[in-house]
This record gives C-alpha cells, sequence and structure tokens, in this order.
C-alpha cells in the first residue's frame, strides 16, 4: 500500500505515513535507522546482521523517491543505502512495537547500550 502523504517530522524525529484507508502512523528516525533494510545493517544473510547503536539523536538529511516503489532516506549519520519500500514501511508501521522490543532485547544480549557508538565490524560486506 503506497502512502498518501510522507512528513518528515526533525524537531519530534519521526516520519509521518499517512494512507488512503485513513490510517496514520509515525515511525521513529532511529527505528528506521537501526532497521535498515540495507546489506550494510542486514548483512546479505541470516546472522549477517549488524547490531545499530548510538542512533538515538539521527536525522533524516534527505528522503528521495524511488521509482513508485520506494524512499531512499538520507540519515545524519551519513548512511544512506536503504531503499524502504513501500510493503517494507507498512511492515515497520504495523509492527513498530514488536521490531523495535526485539531490537532492544538484542542489544541487551550482546552486552550493549542503544546509546554505544558504533564500533567498527570486521564482517562488513567491504563495499561501504
Amino acid at each position: 500500500m503506497i502512502p498518501k502523504n510522507i512528513v518528515v517530522h526533525q524537531q519530534s524525529k519521526v516520519l509521518e505515513l499517512s494512507y488512503e484507508d485513513g490510517s496514520s502512523y509515525r515511525l521513529p528516525f532511529e527505528l528506521l535507522r537501526v532497521l535498515s533494510p540495507s546489506a550494510e545493517v542486514q548483512g546479505h544473510g541470516p546472522g549477517q546482521e549488524t547490531l545499530q547503536t548510538g542512533k538515538r539523536e539521527v536525522l533524516i538529511a534527505n528522503l528521495e523517491p524511488v521509482g513508485h516503489y520506494a524512499v531512499k532516506p538520507s540519515f545524519s549519520d551519513g548512511h544512506d543505502s536503504g531503499l524502504y519500500s513501500w510493503d517494507y514501511l507498512r511492515f515497520l508501521c504495523n509492527n513498530q512495537d514488536q521490531l523495535w522490543q526485539e531490537h532492544l532485547d538484542k542489544l541487551a544480549a550482546a552486552g550493549l547500550d542503544r546509546d554505544a557508538p558504533m564500533t567498527n565490524s570486521s564482517n562488513s560486506c567491504g563495499s561501504h
């Protein structure tokens, strides 16, 4: 489902998506950044994900359309390789509470704080 309206709210750090059915969602920039669909974050297969930290204050510097199927945000930390399809955005909207809790649980299991700075990982795919 394609959003009828997308608003970037820099002050509150949320991306607001409104749909034809009257539904409206607010996705925090931090959630969008830590769950980026990019290979840099997701890896190239199961178990290759890079756990994202230190993204609480991240902003969306630019949001550009990609064809008729996605948007590509450029984040203030330099990350700009994630293509957010309409289906992926709707998935995030419908599951954000569960996905956020899973992210916090993964941080806790790794002994990391969500505000810890990112460290360079050796399992980078080499193209970033």
